[in-house]
């Protein structure tokens, strides 16, 4: 008895030694490798020692490529070369022994003997076990065995191994470094990932040009067997299995004929993506094809095509697309082809039928509702039970259609497709990572619980630079029931910790998750100089501030790193942080040179060299990322256009932003400009009026004084009180300067009051009035109005209501400027509003009372079901909630705007009939909605107009 606690401490002691011990997964949450020996262990390294490695020459040729990985790992972490066998008898002392239930001769033998348990394996689905078995044969002390229920089982056990001493699935595609260690021990118990929770998990390479493709050709001569080599282990290693290859003019299995070969070997399941059926790829047809691509004319030919290409599959494991789509990814007709379509898929199975000489449902086919495909679903039409149907988003990352809660289960099952890169309108994204995980964990989870298990599949442009959401995307389809919204924060820091040695771990997840949020914002393609007001709010200067914070502290963790380090955190951190932070700068100062030189400022001259600097900063970094980062060895990877967009296509080359150089008067020339407007002063003339301030939020307010002319002129600012403060109260303006206005409140009088100063500059007197509000708040309760309005990041409630199983959930970092909150589950069906109904409450204080707007700001989810829009309830007090659709408009207009915004703001109207407190309430009707912000404008305020909205009130507790 003493024995075995001696032993059960000495266990939990080892998993206390692992904080200290080697990298583990996030995919992986079992760490079963420590650095400390002790009797119970298995030594994998070990004074100057590596066990061997035995696996059977009859196992799967991708069994035994995948273990020469495994020998190349053991060599990278320790430096020892472990020695490979391939026969028992050859074994002594210690020995990893890696093999497939049924196909490897050695593991059948252990099973046999009782060794190891076949029931955990037989029949399973790409499940491994990893366990130490004590005197396997004459000779052998202890073997660690690896033991696979299939071919990918398998080599996902070996690469687990690898996971766990150290071995990032980045090590090549981002230069992830590899930890030296001396000392590697395999803890004692059966460690298994289980079953896959989705079936087929894999990425989609496209849009591929200029980038990824002029790398390939550079460095392998095209997307030839060299190239999917370092693509197929990737995936694996992620412990993916499915693959979309490269598309654009590409031909996977015309380029190179070792390319299904090794797809085979490894195990990769093959597939084509949503217009390009029965495995011929879309360049096929142009390259080999006869005739139109046209059913109507040319069936012939086309039946003829795809029967070549199902005898090309042969046996190799694939997903077979059917369906058919116009040639170039275009609407195949014009209306719904129905009976057309579900023709051509008839057709389609026979041909595989008839080569595969098998009945059709053994081959495994998906039929895609892309587009306009989901039209011809919507509009009636079915095809047989054993395909799967791939559901899609709408290319933005927000689901369009899934299958509803109770809906007939289908032998095929459900898929989707999603976005984490796109050619197409509203404009094109492809140059660098915008994916929040927050929003693909959202948008997956809903697509889960609603049953989609069968095929997950994620467009990743050039894979870099999408490294995190693909490893994010990849380790949820693995097991999607392990990822809530409390534990995304913990993915940030375990990805960072493996990736980054565990330096600066902390500030690294920072600054992942905000430059993600700030590029999920607004998509650099689409930002332009009007984004951001850099009159209203501070919001250009606060954004710019934003991502300066990051850059600098991305490159203080730069200078801090080891070496080893450097360059995988400039492809994965720094380079998108100092490129996301440029860019947005270079177009904030393009709009200050605009707005600056409309108001004759002499400055604006300074900001269009500006433009250029930050235009050439641009080709400075992608010049480094070419030819310096990692010796050259990621040339043409960050080679995407991606300034001065017009229109949804891609600029040819970067342009850069038109701006204004002004003749200036040769002489002083004193004007005037205030926060919140783009007027200007230039005499005394008209009333200068600065924005109200009020004591309870206590925010400043400023005016520009600036020079139209060359020469440079004093200013004095004089007030009659001395609760009036100036950041500078006199000087000398050459260009101009910011006057940040603010009230000392403890001296100021108490109530609503109005004050004026004057500005002296060259000899001209500016009066200018400030109004404010120095109030007591001793009965505000909650949100407090301001300028007339009140702003409330969602997760900011004072109340939440939950009903049976129905909870309200935060998904933090989601917003646009805070987080989000929803329903959870999502797959419950609509809840009635009542007063018992599901609801967030935020109490608010209003100083005027009337008409007023309730703008709520949504994340831009479509409406995936079959009725009429995804609702939700708002009132105030006990006002009748009112029901609001957020799909009511599903125009193509409007979905334009919420995509390109990433938001959706929906307005409902009501009447407040006395000043004082109020309590808005917030009722779920649907699942799935992300409420982001709230925004209630009064009829005594006009909301400033700003991107992000007005920044959140006070909040009175």
């Amino acid at each position: 008895m003493n024995d075995l606690k001696t032993q059960f401490l000495q266990i939990i002691f080892m998993f206390f030694l692992l904080g200290f011990g080697t990298k583990s997964y996030a995919v992986n949450p079992e760490k079963y490798v420590v650095n400390t020996a002790s009797s119970e262990n298995f030594p994998l390294v070990s004074k100057g020692k590596t066990a061997s490695i035995l696996v059977s020459e009859n196992d799967f040729p991708g069994v035994l490529r995948v273990t020469g990985h495994l020998e190349n790992d053991l060599f990278n972490v320790s430096d020892l070369h472990p020695k490979q066998i391939s026969k028992i008898s050859e074994a002594t002392d210690y020995v990893v022994i890696i093999g497939t239930l049924g196909k490897s001769t050695i593991i059948d033998q252990l099973v046999k003997e009782g060794k190891i348990d076949a029931g955990q394996l037989k029949g399973k689905w790409e499940k491994f076990t990893t366990q130490i078995v004590d005197n396997p044969a004459k000779g052998i002390k202890k073997a660690l065995v690896i033991t696979g229920s299939d071919k990918r089982g398998t080599i996902y056990g070996i690469y687990d191994l690898s996971s766990q001493i150290g071995i990032s699935p980045w090590y090549f595609w981002a230069d992830v470094p590899v930890k030296k260690q001396s000392e590697l021990h395999v803890l004692p118990g059966v460690h298994s990932q289980g079953e896959p929770k989705v079936k087929y998990r894999g990425i989609f390479i496209n849009d591929e040009a200029p980038a990824l493709s002029g790398w390939a050709f550079e460095k392998y001569g095209g997307f030839n067997a060299k190239f999917y080599d370092t693509v197929f282990e990737l995936i694996l290693r992620m412990k993916g299995n499915y693959l979309w290859p490269s598309m654009w003019g590409r031909m996977f299995y015309v380029d190179d004929a070792q390319n299904a070969v090794l797809a085979d070997e490894y195990g990769i399941v093959m597939g084509t993506s949503h217009h390009e059926p029965l495995t011929r790829a879309h360049a096929e047809w142009s390259a080999l094809g006869k005739g139109k691509w046209d059913f109507n004319t040319n069936s012939e030919n086309l039946i003829s095509f795809w029967k070549d290409g199902m005898k090309r599959m042969g046996t190799k494991e694939s997903i077979v697309t059917v369906g058919m789509r116009g040639d170039g990814d275009e609407p195949m007709t014009e209306g719904t082809a129905i009976d057309l379509l579900e023709n051509i898929v008839k057709i389609q199975r026979n041909i595989i039928a008839e080569v595969t000489q098998k009945p059709i449902e053994e081959t495994p086919q998906m039929w895609a509702l892309y587009k306009e495909v989901q039209d011809y679903y919507d509009k009636g039409m079915r095809v047989p039970d054993d395909i799967t149907l791939l559901l899609c988003d709408d290319n933005w990352g927000n689901i369009r259609k899934l299958p509803e809660p109770d809906a007939k289960p289908r032998k095929g099952g459900y898929g989707i497709y999603y976005h984490y890169d796109y050619v197409g309108g509203p404009r094109n994204y492809k140059w660098i990572n915008t994916n929040q995980i927050e929003r693909t964990w959202e948008q997956m989870d809903l697509a889960y619980q609603y049953g989609v298990d069968k095929i997950w599949i994620v467009n990743v442009g050039d894979i870099k630079p999408m490294e995190f959401p693909i490893e994010f995307f990849l380790d949820m389809a693995w097991n999607p029931e392990k990822f809530n919204a409390g534990n995304l924060g913990q993915y940030y820091k375990d990805w960072a910790k493996e990736n980054f040695g565990d330096q600066n771990t902390d500030d690294i997840v920072e600054i992942l998750k905000l430059y993600t949020k700030y590029n999920a914002r607004r998509k650099p393609e689409l930002l332009n100089a009007k984004t951001y007001s850099i009159t209203n709010d501070n919001e250009a200067e606060n954004v710019l501030a934003d991502y300066k914070i990051l850059a600098e502290k991305a490159s203080q963790i730069n200078n801090q790193l080891q070496p080893a380090y450097k360059d995988a955190f400039y492809q994965l951190v720094l380079f998108p942080v100092l490129a996301s932070s440029n860019i947005n700068e270079l177009y904030v100062a393009t709009a200050k040179n605009q707005l600056y030189a409309n108001q004759g400022r002499a400055s604006a001259n300074d900001y269009a060299k500006q433009v250029k600097v930050l235009f050439e900063k641009d080709s400075l970094l992608t010049n480094y990322y070419h030819t310096k980062l990692a010796g050259g060895k990621w040339n043409h990877m960050m080679a995407q256009t991606h300034i001065g967009y017009t229109n949804w296509q891609e600029p040819k080359t970067n342009v850069i932003p038109e701006t204004t150089i002004i003749t200036l008067s040769n002489k002083a020339e004193p004007g005037i400009a205030i926060e919140g407007s783009e007027n200007y002063w230039i005499n005394n003339k008209q009333e200068i009026v600065l924005a109200s301030l009020n004591s309870f939020r206590n925010k400043t307010t400023y005016i520009d004084l600036f020079n139209r002319g060359t020469k440079p002129f004093d200013f004095k600012i004089s007030a009659k009180n001395d609760w009036i403060t100036f950041s500078k109260s006199n000087g000398t303006i050459t260009e101009d300067e910011r006057i940040v206005i603010s009230i000392d409140w403890k001296k100021a009088p108490k109530g609503n009051l109005k004050s004026k100063f004057v500005i002296t500059a060259n000899k001209q007197k500016f009066e200018v009035t400030v109004n404010f509000t120095n109030a007591e708040l001793n009965d505000v309760q909650g949100f407090v109005e301001n300028n007339g309005h009140i702003a409330i990041d969602a997760q900011n409630y004072s109340r939440a209501l939950n009903e049976n199983n129905v909870h309200w959930t935060t998904i933090p970092n989601i917003g646009k400027t805070g987080s989000g909150i929803t329903l959870k589950p999502s797959n419950i069906l609509p809840v009635a509003i009542s007063e018992q109904s599901p609801r967030v409450e935020y109490d608010v204080h209003f100083f005027s009372q009337g008409n007023i707007k309730v703008h709520a700001y949504f994340s831009p989810t479509i409406n995936f079901t079959v009725r009429d829009g995804l609702k939700y309830g708002v009132s105030f007090d006990a006002e009748i909630p009112q029901i609001m659709n957020l799909n009511a408009d599903n125009s193509e207009k409007k979905w334009n705007e919420s995509v390109a915004d990433n938001i959706k703001i929906i307005t409902s109207l009501h009447k407040i009939e006395t000043t004082g407190n109020h309590v808005l309430k917030i009722y779920g009707a649907d699942p799935a909605l992300v409420l982001q912000k709230i925004v209630i404008e009064t009829e005594t305020g006009q909301l400033l107009e700003t991107y992000l909205g007005p920044p959140e009130s006070f909040q009175k507790k």
